[in-house]
């Protein structure tokens, strides 16, 4: 009798572990399902300093909501560049991606006017401009529907070539410069420089340049190297022609069908993303322009060349606040940058 009881009371037991179980695996699958993911397109390669802090954002923020939460990205523009990673998020088939100041401006245009030469130089020029327009910008890219981050650095743009120094816009005529397919601040440089450009997207660069249609481009030391478009050039300028800004842009639909504790995490661990990657660009921008400056030719221009670039690019931003830009944007861009 005792035996059959204890028996019984056994498979009781073992028939309350096997439902604890189910239960436990239930929830776990539960837990599995709910789990959302944002799906996020940038022109970095993964391996880039770009790539290894978002993908260490990444994790933060898997670790940090539990789970609940994961980011993917899509690298090296493999979802496309500016106008088409645009209107994949527009139409919902990504929830965010990396833009540069063309891609920016895309959906709000003044963005650009950061971007205008001969402006900014040194990196408490571009924090002054952006920390005071920044407010202005979210509030613009949130009335069409999206979420600015805070705006980063690419680098400080530099002019590099193949076969020849360029100190005057002289020196770009019979040679083959790259300027973007689209945008609305390349052309005017270009008119105002006498210059027929090589309009290609982002992705083509490194082709272009393998193929010896553009032999002349101004970038950052940093993108130049990590996108392996140095390898083609010999001569890289010391001036500063620009610093060259972008930032991440989310769907704000997306982020509002999250819960709101999830978003939180996301956009405080992004913000201490954003600022180790400024720190470690800014670091690491120099530190290839030393690099490149060793292997290739070093162009420093007079006083007298950089007052000839000083004076085109001042027509430059006199054109473009008559026909892209408001004259007053122009003004107080140029009073952030100490002009």
């Amino acid at each position: 009798m005792k035996r059959k009881l204890r028996a019984m009371s056994e498979r009781r037991i073992g028939r309350l572990f096997f439902a604890l179980a189910l239960v436990l695996a239930a929830s776990t699958v539960a837990s599995v399902a709910t789990a959302e993911r944002l799906t996020i397109a940038t022109l970095a390669p993964k391996q880039s300093a770009w790539g290894n802090v978002f993908s260490a954002w990444s994790k933060a923020v898997k670790k940090r909501t539990d789970g609940k939460l994961e980011l993917t990205f899509y690298w090296n523009g493999s979802q496309g560049a500016g106008a088409t990673v645009v209107s994949k998020l527009r139409s919902g088939q990504i929830d965010g991606c990396t833009l540069g100041a063309d891609g920016l401006g895309l959906i709000h245009r003044p963005v650009l006017a950061l971007q205008m030469p001969g402006v900014f130089t040194s990196w408490a020029s571009i924090d002054r401009a952006t920390e005071a327009l920044y407010p202005e910008f979210r509030q613009a890219f949130e009335k069409q529907g999206f979420y600015l981050s805070s705006i980063g650095d690419v680098g400080r743009a530099r002019t590099l070539s193949k076969g020849k120094a360029i100190r005057s816009p002289a020196d770009l005529r019979n040679m083959k410069p790259f300027s973007p397919r689209k945008g609305v601040v390349a052309p005017v440089v270009a008119s105002v420089l006498g210059v027929t450009p090589v309009r290609v997207g982002i992705p083509e660069i490194l082709p272009s340049l393998s193929a010896g249609r553009i032999n002349v481009l101004t970038a950052p030391a940093l993108a130049a190297e990590q996108l392996q478009w140095a390898v083609h050039l010999d001569h890289i300028g010391s001036d500063v022609a620009g610093i060259a800004v972008g930032a991440m842009v989310m769907s704000a639909a997306r982020l509002n069908a999250l819960p709101a504790d999830v978003v939180e995490m996301m956009q405080r661990t992004g913000k201490r993303a954003g600022k180790i990657l400024r720190r470690r660009v800014r670091k690491m921008d120099d530190e290839a322009y030393q690099r490149l400056s060793k292997r290739m030719t070093t162009v420093t221009l007079t006083s007298a060349e950089r007052a000839v670039w000083d004076a085109k690019f001042a027509e430059v931003r006199r054109q473009l606040g008559q026909r892209v830009f408001t004259s007053r944007l122009v003004s107080r861009i140029e009073q952030l940058g100490g002009i």
